[in-house]
């Protein structure tokens, strides 16, 4: 397939910015807090369930709303108002410019809530880049939030969107994520940069469902083939 004939599926958290600096200490606070007032745990305790919702729904949010009764849009506006958040994030140039020369449609599909999204974006000076933004308020199946890595989900926002999974790209820093998205058909890249940075493990090797890693948007754009 042609690149210029691709859809690109972006994730926005360490593969668009460098968001284990600072905004998930912050987000993780946030959330734990959240538990800890809403369902009466301590501290110890909260941190543990939003662990384990994590672990096995890919969102704590899930876990919330399916265990606990928790509403989606409470949830979102209480732990993603990070106040100050705009300071601490920093845009790129040459993000700007590999983003542009990129060939294809490009869509954001992140599991973050719009509003966050947009802010961080908007900061991070990739606000008018994406033909449309795939939010954790579009991930839903049945009244029930389905954020990645959930195959249904990602069936029901292609069909939304008039896409084949053939057509599509889904960049990621999360293995589990795109491990769903290859076998649903799609081709996935392996976003390295920020991972490196933070020392992961095990970086060199490729898992089958990986079809490319790249260590920055501009690798990608000078080689978008597959």
């Amino acid at each position: 397939m042609s690149p210029r004939d691709r859809v690109w599926l972006f994730d926005l958290d360490d593969t668009l910015h460098n968001a284990s600096h600072r905004a998930f200490r912050e987000l993780n606070a946030s959330m734990t807090a959240y538990i800890e007032t809403h369902l009466g745990l301590t501290t110890e305790e909260a941190v543990a369930l939003r662990h384990r919702y994590w672990t096995r729904y890919g969102a704590t949010l899930t876990g919330l709303q399916r265990h606990h009764g928790v509403k989606p849009a409470h949830f979102l506006h209480e732990t993603h108002l990070l106040p100050g958040l705009e300071a601490h994030l920093h845009g790129h140039a040459h993000d700007l410019a590999a983003l542009r020369r990129l060939p294809g449609r490009k869509f954001l599909m992140t599991n973050a809530p719009r509003r966050y999204a947009e802010r961080v974006l908007a900061a991070v000076g990739l606000g008018g880049v994406f033909e449309g933004l795939v939010c954790v308020e579009d991930m839903a199946c049945f009244g029930q939030s389905r954020p990645k890595p959930d195959a249904r989900m990602f069936r029901i926002v292609l069909a939304r969107l008039g896409l084949r999974p053939a057509q599509c790209v889904l960049v990621e820093d999360t293995l589990v994520h795109q491990k769903t998205a290859h076998g649903l058909g799609m081709a996935t890249v392996w976003m390295q940069r920020w991972l490196r940075r933070a020392g992961a493990a095990r970086l060199h090797r490729r898992p089958a469902y990986v079809s490319r890693r790249v260590g920055s948007l501009a690798a990608l754009a000078r080689s978008p083939h597959f």
